[in-house]
C-alpha cells in the first residue's frame, strides 16, 4: 500500500491527506493531517508530527491528535500514511515514540493503543541520569516504544482490505 492508494481511500471518504515536510539541519520535520475540505473551509480531524533521522531507525513520532467524533478510518489513514511516507520517501524501517506520562490512566491507554497498532515496549524513561537525553528529546518521561514500519503498514492494509476500502489501481 502506498501514499497514492491511501489518498484514493481518503477521497472515497470525502477526506484529504496532506503531508507537510521541511528540512532543518538534515532533519526532516513532518506533519501529516487528515482533513475534510469543503466550501473554502478545512476541518482537521487528525494529525501526527515528528521528524526523521538519516538511519533506518530514523522515524521519530512526537505528537498524535485525533479529534473525538472524527469520521471512521481517520486513525488508520494517519498511521498508514505515516508508515508509507517513512518507507517510500525516507527508507525508514523502524519508528519510535514516547507514550508520555500525562496522567496514570491516560498513559496506560496510550501504551495499549500503540501496542494494538504494532509498537512494542523498549523501556520506561524516567528520572535516572541515563534517561536525561531521552527526556530532552521527547520532552518528558514515559514509555518508549518501537514499531516496524512495514509490519504496521501491512497490519493496517489488512484492516482496510477487510473493510473493502482498497481498490485496484
Amino acid at each position: 500500500m502506498d501514499i497514492n492508494q491511501l489518498q484514493r481511500i481518503a477521497d472515497s471518504k470525502n477526506l484529504t491527506i496532506k503531508i507537510q515536510v521541511r528540512e532543518v539541519l538534515g532533519l526532516k520535520i513532518f506533519r501529516i493531517i487528515v482533513a475534510k475540505v469543503s466550501n473554502n473551509s478545512v476541518k482537521i480531524w487528525g494529525e501526527i508530527k515528528g521528524w526523521t533521522l538519516h538511519s533506518r531507525d530514523g522515524l521519530q513520532l512526537d505528537t498524535l491528535r485525533i479529534l473525538n467524533g472524527s469520521p471512521k478510518f481517520v486513525s488508520e489513514l494517519i498511521w498508514a500514511t505515516t508508515m508509507a511516507w517513512a518507507i517510500e520517501k525516507n527508507s525508514c524501517k523502524f519508528a519510535r515514540l514516547l507514550a508520555i506520562y500525562d496522567s496514570e490512566g491516560y498513559s496506560k491507554k496510550l501504551v495499549r493503543y500503540f501496542k494494538l497498532i504494532g509498537f512494542s515496549f523498549i523501556k520506561e524513561v524516567g528520572a535516572s541520569p541515563s534517561d536525561l537525553f531521552l527526556r530532552l528529546i521527547w520532552g518528558g518521561a514515559g514509555t518508549l516504544m518501537k514499531g516496524d514500519c512495514s509490519s504496521i503498514l501491512k497490519k493496517l492494509e489488512k484492516k482496510l482490505i477487510k473493510e473493502d476500502l482498497i481498490y485496484p489501481a
